[in-house]
């Protein structure tokens, strides 16, 4: 079946099954994305995979680039979810931009472990994907910006700090693309998100 040609909003899940169907769409372009990356992936594959209508899968996500922006928030989710939010990272202590930095630099590491679909997120969030993407949002209210801003513990006024995050999100995606393209290695990549979080999250 063909894409349909408008792009529509996104319907959001109005039950517990409608939630766990929206899952198995995006675990299922999750696996094909990590096998065969952005360009092989077609929509009705999704579909199949995920044992839904193309139909259903149009309705939650309305384009290939919103899916695999969706997936990316889905796994972001996903690694904030399993790590400890009281615990504190090695050699944090109690400075605020350490914690950032190594929260940041794990989730890098995560979502590096499956190239082809750090590439099929990295892709669908490039400015040639803008126009098929039907909503916007801001960072700060996404996961990985309230885990932010929680570490950074708002000890300024609530405009600073929501810009603050801002700043630490596009710098670390800038520096998880330069990782996934190998301009930059891995201690280089961790050693700027360190300084990165140091200046931005000074008082």
């Amino acid at each position: 079946m063909a894409r349909p040609a408008a792009v529509r909003q996104p319907a959001a899940p109005m039950s517990s099954r409608q939630a766990a169907r929206q899952v198995r769409i995006l675990r299922a372009a999750s696996d094909l994305g990590a096998r065969e990356g952005l360009a092989r992936v077609q929509m009705h594959d999704v579909a199949k995979e995920a044992g839904v209508a193309i139909a259903t899968l149009y309705r939650y996500f309305p384009s290939k680039p919103y899916l695999f922006l969706s997936v990316l928030e889905w796994h972001i989710e996903q690694f904030l979810g399993g790590r400890d939010t009281t615990a504190r990272s090695p050699g944090a202590g109690d400075d605020p931009a350490t914690e950032v930095a190594e929260t940041l630099i794990a989730l890098s590491g995560k979502l590096l472990a499956s190239p082809l679909l750090a590439s099929a997120v990295a892709l669908s969030s490039f400015t040639e994907y803008a126009n098929a993407v039907p909503s916007r949002f801001d960072i700060v209210e996404r996961a990985l910006g309230r885990r932010l801003l929680h570490l950074l513990g708002r000890r300024t006024d609530p405009e600073t700090a929501r810009s603050r995050v801002r700043l630490l999100v596009y710098s670390w995606w800038g520096l998880f693309v330069a990782l996934l393209t190998e301009e930059i290695t891995t201690e280089q990549a961790a050693a700027d998100l360190h300084l990165a979080a140091r200046l931005i999250a000074a008082p």
